[in-house]
């Protein structure tokens, strides 16, 4: 599962689900535990787009230049397929 949040490409997006198939919640702990200062974790959002960390996690990710709507990320351009 890290290596798949690992394998985000700076400026896109997965989902939980996409880096856990099948157990979105387990990601979402993984991640939370983790203390990895290279696990790039504001890359990971859920499905609908919003975000578990809020305003920290969306300013990563508009440095990376993810687009927006809204509070939402754009996921129509943005998902990775994993």
């Amino acid at each position: 599962m890290l290596a798949r949040v690992r394998a985000i490409p700076a400026g896109s997006v997965a989902t939980y689900g996409e880096v856990s198939p099948g157990a979105p919640r387990f990601a979402g702990s993984v991640l939370f535990g983790a203390d990895e200062p290279d696990l790039a974790w504001w890359r990971v959002v859920r499905a609908d787009g919003s975000l578990a960390k809020g305003a920290r996690q969306k300013q990563l990710l508009v440095a990376e230049g993810v687009p927006f709507r809204g509070e939402r990320v754009e996921m129509s351009s943005d998902r990775l397929s994993a």
